[in-house]
Order: structure tokens, then sequence, then C-alpha cells
């Protein structure tokens, strides 16, 4: 049985992803120098050193599926974050494909989507 799949992301600069993902929510697990685990509730995302990854030509990305989109996005709204470029949020909005996402880029060019249907 699958419980849970977990992303394993790039990240330039482990301090800088721990404290964006700090503001998301998430809690450190584990971390060391190269490697970052962090956890918000069920989700997890793991995170590895790779200094010379450029954010502008990520193609990493997760999805999330919390059971509150609106709380959600409202709760990311607060954050201040731009809605242009990296790192950016984007607020939840119903798709074509029946779901209501928003979107998070962090400083990685990292795409994290959340969804619900509706």
């Amino acid at each position: 049985m699958l419980e849970k799949l977990s992303p394993i992301l790039p990240s330039r600069d482990i301090a800088q992803s721990e404290a964006f993902y700090s503001r998301l929510g998430f809690r450190t697990v584990y971390k060391d120098a190269a490697y970052l685990l962090m956890r918000r509730e069920n989700a997890e995302a793991h995170f590895f050193l790779h200094e010379e990854h450029k954010p502008e030509a990520s193609d990493h990305a997760a999805y999330m599926r919390p059971s509150d989109i609106d709380a959600l996005s409202a709760e990311f709204a607060g954050l201040g974050l731009p809605r242009h470029g990296i790192p950016r949020f984007e607020p939840a909005a119903v798709k074509p494909w029946r779901m209501k996402e928003l979107v998070i880029v962090d400083p990685d060019g990292n795409l994290i989507r959340a969804g619900q249907e509706i």
C-alpha cells in the first residue's frame, strides 16, 4: 500500500531552503550540510545540495493535495511573496481540468502546486 510520495528537490543553499519552507509552515526533521528534510502534517519535502543549479532552468516539481485549498491559499497569500518571478506565489484558481490550484515557486525555481478537486 502506498502511503506517501515525497519529492527530492535541488537546493543551491540548504539554509535558504530551510528558511523559505519554514515560512510555508514546514518544520525541519533532518539537516546536514548537503541534505534537508522538512515536514508539514503529511507533506514531506527533501532537498539535496546542488550549488550549480539554475533556478530559471529548473524542471523540478511536486504536487500537494490539501484538504482545504482556499485556507492554504489564504495562508500563503499572507506571506507577501511576489506574484511573478522566482520565488513567487499564485493564489488558488479554478482550472479547466476541474481542479482548484495554487502555485509556489521557491528560490531555486522548484514548482510546488497544491490542488483540490472541485
